[in-house]
């Protein structure tokens, strides 16, 4: 198989896998230029209320293709921040299902997401100290946001892969689900996304991402818009609320 992002709509999620199984779906060049246009096409799809990102296979992602970074370092750098700040900026929840290896490009790309659920086995690892580079800054500071500096540090001064129970202490993951649970888990944990308000949703996004400059904005949105006033019919009549707010295509 060619290396290549596969994606395939269903049920309202937009799923988007990191297929190279012949280097444990190490990110190429041209996967991580491939991804931003991807994405920016499933987040103006009004159909795709969610977006679940996972490798073929047994394993998430195994970072980036070493032979792109020996062609060109600082451009594969700058690839895979572009790729990891346009799912960051996703703007539905986003999730990474991880199975087996979640290292380098591959934990970059999982931090970006805004939920991480793992299969029992995985492992995690933030290895640039192992090749000499200097860790992204927004990727760093992204980490930091996820499991507090100390952690952050342990993880990008040695190199060294943490297993699914430590990375769900650290608050790196999520959910950890037995072998073979992880995808009947996220099937039903996305029917629950897709069912609640997106007013709500992208609202949060932002609020918990450090957006500051978009308080009035929401605060204008919230006044009187028809997914409340659904919201609280739908909790007085005993029935499931039918929210029609969406996410405007231009963001």
């Amino acid at each position: 198989m060619e290396p290549q992002l596969l994606h395939h709509v269903a049920d309202s999620v937009a799923t988007v896998v990191i297929a190279h199984p012949a280097k444990r779906n190490a990110m190429t060049a041209g996967m991580w230029r491939a991804l931003p246009e991807l994405l920016d096409a499933l987040a103006a799809d009004p159909v795709v209320r969610a977006l679940v990102l996972t490798g073929e296979g047994g394993t998430f992602c195994a970072g980036a293709d070493i032979s792109t970074l020996r062609a060109s370092p600082a451009e594969a750098q700058g690839l895979s921040v572009l790729a990891e700040e346009a799912l960051a900026a996703f703007p539905k929840p986003t999730l990474a299902a991880v199975r087996g290896h979640c290292v380098g490009g591959g934990a970059q790309l999982a931090a970006a997401c805004d939920l991480r659920f793992a299969e029992e086995g995985s492992l995690f690892g933030v290895t640039p100290a192992k090749l000499g580079i200097v860790y992204p800054a927004s990727a760093t500071r992204r980490l930091v946001s996820l499991v507090g500096p100390a952690t952050a540090k342990y993880l990008l001064f040695s190199g060294e892969l943490l297993g699914a129970d430590r990375a769900l202490r650290t608050g790196l993951v999520d959910e950890v689900l037995p072998e073979g649970e992880l995808g009947k888990r996220v099937a039903e944990f996305t029917r629950i996304l897709v069912s609640r308000s997106q007013l709500t949703q992208a609202a949060a996004k932002e609020f918990a991402d450090g957006r500051t400059d978009r308080d009035a904005h929401w605060a204008g949105l919230a006044r009187g818009n028809a997914d409340t006033a659904e919201g609280v019919a739908a909790f007085l009549e005993r029935r499931q609320p039918r929210f029609t707010w969406t996410v405007p295509t231009s963001g």
